[in-house]
């Protein structure tokens, strides 16, 4: 069955949209903590049985595996607490519901590209945390979506805690370490959310991957910004540059198996950089250069 999309995007709730994947997100009624705190059971029912959505989209979330580490009562509440008080709601008003999870819920050992059929290993709190969340929804719900991402990135880099974001900030420094030991995915919150609107337009179900085409080392990512911002800065490629980098797997790639790949993480990235880095700057972006 194919939705119409104008009700049934109409009426999707959507929780955590002031987060990067909500900044992208064009429909729906959208919710904060302060409308919506997913840790608060009674609000919880209280704004589902208010909107009766057909759809819940579950962005809220507490994210950065070094966060998650210095505060996991935080990040279980919120990852795994949360994910259940909206899935008991969306059980009980027969909502579809659509959990936003990660590659982290592997234990990046592999020495090929995880499927959605391998089995998850969390070797951190973050991952942990999500991972529940995963194992509530599908053992609640029927209609259900679990969409795993890659390293996500997207939106104002300011603050922001994903590693691109990271890499931006420090363009104006005398150079960049960066860890050529360890693969992952990129994952263009765009293209996220532009794969995942057509997920639900075809009331898809189940566990899928997407990510951005071909995978790459943070080493690889930062020589891709600094030569897209044209700055004269060093990268230097180190061992597990970040602590948080220390907490995750060597190869932290997972393979898009149900779906066809998204465009290739360097054309993602060189177009976030361009359209919402540099034009959105203007001649700030001057900065960067040396």
């Amino acid at each position: 069955m194919i939705f119409k999309n104008d009700d049934l995007f109409s009426r999707t709730l959507i929780t955590g949209s002031g987060g990067m994947i909500g900044s992208y997100v064009d429909f729906g009624i959208k919710t904060d903590r302060k409308i919506l705190d997913v840790t608060n059971l009674k609000q919880v029912f209280r704004v589902v049985h208010k909107y009766r959505p057909r759809a819940i989209l579950h962005l809220a979330a507490f994210i950065g595996v070094g966060q998650c580490e210095q505060n996991p009562e935080q990040a279980y509440m919120i990852n795994s607490i949360g994910a259940y008080h909206m899935a008991l709601a969306a059980k009980e008003i027969g909502a579809k519901f659509v959990y936003v999870s990660s590659s982290v819920v592997f234990d990046g050992k592999k020495d090929a590209s995880y499927t959605e059929e391998d089995a998850p290993n969390p070797q951190n709190v973050y991952g942990r945390s999500k991972h529940i969340g995963e194992l509530v929804v599908q053992g609640m719900l029927k209609d259900y979506l679990i969409i795993r991402s890659g390293r996500l990135y997207g939106g104002d880099p300011n603050g922001a805690k994903n590693l691109v974001a990271q890499f931006i900030r420090q363009l104006s420094q005398e150079e960049i370490k960066a860890a050529s030991d360890k693969m992952c995915n990129l994952t263009y919150a765009r293209d996220f959310v532009a794969e995942l609107k057509k997920l639900i337009t075809e009331n898809k179900k189940g566990i899928y991957h997407v990510v951005n085409k071909d995978a790459c080392s943070p080493y690889d990512i930062a020589k891709e910004i600094v030569e897209t911002i044209h700055a004269k800065i060093e990268v230097v490629p180190v061992t597990e540059a970040f602590a948080a980098d220390a907490l995750r797997g060597n190869f932290e790639v997972i393979g898009v198996k149900k779906l066809k790949s998204l465009r290739s993480w360097r054309k993602a990235l060189r177009e976030y950089l361009e359209v919402e880095i540099l034009m959105s700057k203007g001649n700030a972006a001057m900065q960067f250069k040396k």
